[in-house]
């Protein structure tokens, strides 16, 4: 792409010196070959330096003129006059109206552009025959004509599209390198906003739970076994401190490393219940599959959070964990017959919002039912 970029500078540069050039070789041409006088010889080369002067202040020398419809009309108009001037001075000039076709195709737009084409193209018509030709010549000047100016405004037509469509295309890759750069810098922010929340899921699920775990232990802590109690602390925090690490380098929970998903869930809630004291039940529907493994660390995150919160606030005296494989979903239910919540009333702990935020980056949903006294339900399903 950066190639042909190039390349179409080079043509434009070359465009825009091609009428010099034209110019100059007609004028070599015209001085070697006229039959003029010496007066009509110094009357050419006076328009011929007109035309060197307004080619070179109107367009050359003010680029920034080239937006301007009005300036350019007039560099236009005495683009017209000039060549039809000299082309009517000597027949060598006929090659001109090239210089008249690039400005006016560059500059000119719609109707316009093919009005002056059709002009200059009758000019040099004119210029080929020496005026408008004598009885018995008109049929080939008519013929020659139309055909002069068939082609002529074809080619500028093509032209003009083909430069249309350059244009268009170079506005294309603009656009498209700006919203490239604005899909980088959101993605960047997505990323970074997704890694927080994971971190922040992460520290909640494992230091949070392990320290209120620790605090419960040595609280709970007698003279008759305070041994025990300060054993289990000791091992949870050494779970948490491997969590904490395991956090930090993104990896999967410890207890997914060797085992399925129920499994692993088996575990988890045995280590709850005995933790905690509470009878817990795990129950496995469906044909067992494999499924991506964040599917497998949200549920298995969402589950230690759910019963975290049982430990919590719910007092339970028993607690029923179901993990369901159905044809395209998995789902997870934790229930506890404690002692519930309102859910109208505004929860300002990161549990469930950190659930939620776990099965909705998996196009999951995760729905909770709860009322004072009637203990809680929640249900996390993703896409298998």
């Amino acid at each position: 792409m950066a190639a042909l970029d190039r390349w179409e500078r080079r043509l434009v540069s070359i465009a825009r010196v091609i009428p010099y050039f034209v110019l100059t070789v007609t004028t070599v041409l015209y001085s070697i070959f006229t039959t003029q006088s010496v007066p009509e010889r110094w009357f050419t080369y006076g328009v011929v330096a007109f035309g060197f002067v307004w080619m070179l202040w109107w367009f050359t020398l003010h680029p920034a003129w080239h937006g301007r419809p009005e300036l350019m009309a007039v560099f236009v108009g005495g683009m017209v006059v000039f060549y039809g001037v000299l082309g009517l001075q000597e027949h060598w000039f006929g090659a001109v109206s090239y210089a008249v076709y690039v400005h006016a195709s560059e500059v000119l737009r719609g109707r316009w552009m093919f009005f002056v084409v059709a002009v200059t193209a009758g000019l040099a018509t004119l210029s080929l025959f020496g005026g408008y030709p004598p009885a018995g010549e008109e049929a080939a000047f008519w013929l020659l004509l139309l055909i002069f100016v068939v082609v002529a405004c074809t080619f500028t037509y093509v032209g003009h599209v083909t430069t249309e469509q350059s244009r268009l295309r170079k506005e294309l890759l603009e656009e498209n390198e700006g919203l490239h750069a604005q899909l980088v810098v959101q993605a960047h922010e997505a990323g970074v906003q997704d890694e927080r929340h994971r971190m922040a899921g992460e520290i909640h699920d494992t230091l949070a739970q392990g320290l209120a775990g620790i605090i419960t232990q040595l609280s709970a802590a007698t003279a008759t076994d305070w041994e025990r109690r300060v054993a289990v602390a000791a091992e949870l925090a050494r779970e948490n401190l491997a969590e904490a690490r395991r956090s930090v380098h993104a990896l999967r929970p410890p207890a997914l490393d060797s085992a399925a998903l129920h499994e692993a869930l088996d575990d988890v809630a045995a280590g709850w219940s005995k933790h905690n004291g509470v009878s817990i039940s795990v129950t496995l529907t469906g044909a067992v599959r494999e499924t991506h493994p964040e599917v497998e660390v949200a549920l298995l995150r969402t589950a230690q959070e759910a019963l975290a919160n049982v430990a919590k606030h719910a007092s339970a005296s028993r607690v029923g964990l179901t993990l369901s494989y159905m044809e395209d979903v998995v789902t997870l239910d934790v229930r506890d017959d404690g002692v519930g919540f309102d859910l109208a009333v505004p929860s300002d702990g990161f549990g469930l919002p950190a659930m939620r935020h776990r099965v909705h980056r998996l196009s999951g949903a995760l729905f909770v039912e709860s009322e004072p006294g009637a203990g809680t339900a929640i249900s996390a399903r993703v896409p298998a």
